[in-house]
């Protein structure tokens, strides 16, 4: 057992987004490890199979609750199940999300309303809910961000607003945080394996869409987790995951000009993905 598994086994771990992509990788990783876990998100179903997968390694069968992060109350029962169910609660990850995309004259304001009902006030909710029982055990806060949260790209304002927004929102709850014994760390990924372009803009995911973008530029997911699940262990203020990730923020703080042409050409081709249809 490396260091990482070792310091999640036993421990109670709520995920938000475990039904599909990174956050069903976190999970299985985490089961692995022998994390207590409560698995969260709207698709019952996903949550259940994933469940029973991990269970039937012989690892303590995670709790399955159902939860919609843009509804109010909703994460709070789902930190009341995991606490009655474990006992305790020692690191949330908030990692529901998805993109809106599209250019800004093609989209409305409800768009990026709906953009920001899930991947920042979802955030916000999840963060909520939890920390009363984190600050119990002086555990762990990881929010999964992006860095779109660091550069910008044409064809996607609300995606990368949210991601701005929650940049920012981690930069300034973590010295707030720290003299509680609560350590948050800002996950910041680039193009991973994930169901996140097969979603459209109104959420609603194509089991059938193509992925938009090539397969020498996606980190594969497992190894996306790997490196997540490091950057929480040991507490770390912020991860840039992906070579291509790291080389787009190294690029933005010290060479913007690269990012701003970049962005003058993408704007021509219509962003970096194109809404997802079935078939």
């Amino acid at each position: 057992m490396n260091k990482t598994q070792a310091f999640f086994q036993g421990k109670a771990v709520l995920i938000t987004g475990a039904s599909s992509g990174i956050g069903e990788e976190l999970a299985w990783q985490l089961g692995q490890a022998g994390a207590k876990l409560t698995l969260a998100a709207r698709r019952r179903e996903l949550l259940e199979k994933l469940a029973k997968r991990i269970a039937d390694t012989g690892k303590p069968a995670p709790l399955v609750v159902p939860c919609d992060v843009t509804q109010d109350g909703s994460l709070q029962k789902a930190v009341e199940e995991s606490v009655g169910h474990w006992g305790k609660l020692d690191v949330a990850i908030a990692n529901a999300g998805f993109g809106v995309v599209g250019p800004l004259k093609k989209l409305l304001v409800e768009d990026y309303r709906r953009q920001f009902e899930t991947n920042v006030f979802g955030v916000l909710r999840t963060i909520y809910a939890a920390l009363p029982e984190i600050e119990k055990n002086k555990g762990n806060l990881a929010i999964i961000g992006s860095v779109s949260g660091w550069a910008a790209t044409a064809g996607a304002s609300p995606y990368n607003m949210s991601k701005f927004a929650v940049r920012a929102l981690a930069n300034a709850i973590t010295p707030e945080l720290r003299p509680a014994g609560v350590k948050v760390t800002l996950i910041s990924p680039g193009f991973v394996a994930s169901d996140i372009r097969r979603v459209d803009n109104q959420g609603t995911f194509h089991e059938h869409a193509k992925e938009s973008m090539p397969a020498w530029l996606i980190m594969p997911t497992d190894k996306a987790a790997r490196q997540i699940l490091r950057a929480i262990a040991r507490g770390k203020r912020e991860a840039i995951i992906t070579g291509h990730g790291k080389a787009l923020v190294f690029l933005e703080r010290f060479m913007p000009w690269v990012i701003r042409a970049f962005g003058r050409r993408m704007a021509g081709r219509g962003g970096y993905r194109q809404e997802p249809k079935s078939g």
